[in-house]
């Protein structure tokens, strides 16, 4: 179950890399919870796929569409959690920033239910999302 929890989250990777919405729908539990790090304003817990796909349209909006997942370095996985050190970036009204991060994802039934994310340097992630 691992390598096949592994490729699904590669192919949620990327999906959130080319923009391919219809994957990322198929991949998202309809009730999946995301715990969104930090102290700005999308932080805290998003409850279900619209919820989370609300969050993600309006940090694309926030970030002026820059936000990017711009490497996945490495994927590990325990059963039915994978593991993702990532880099990402973004910018915006002359704000920016890029930092490494984890993406914990738990992955039942060939479905994302549950992901934690894990910034670098969540000071300047939360200065830039405000």
């Amino acid at each position: 179950m691992t390598n096949a929890n592994i490729d699904i989250a590669r192919t949620y990777f990327q999906a959130v890399q080319t923009g391919d919405m219809a994957t990322l729908g198929e991949l998202l539990d309809e009730a999946i919870v995301w715990h969104q790090p930090g102290v700005n304003q999308f932080s805290g817990d998003h409850k279900g796929r619209d919820a989370v796909f609300a969050m993600l349209g309006r940090m694309m909006a926030t970030s002026r569409g820059t936000f990017a997942i711009d490497e996945i370095r490495t994927l590990m996985g325990n059963g039915d959690l994978v593991a993702a050190t990532i880099h990402f970036s973004g910018r915006h009204d002359g704000a920016s920033m890029s930092m490494d991060g984890v993406d914990l994802l738990r992955i039942t039934g060939g479905k994302i239910t549950e992901m934690w994310l894990f910034s670098g340097d969540p000071a300047t992630e939360d200065a830039f999302w405000g």
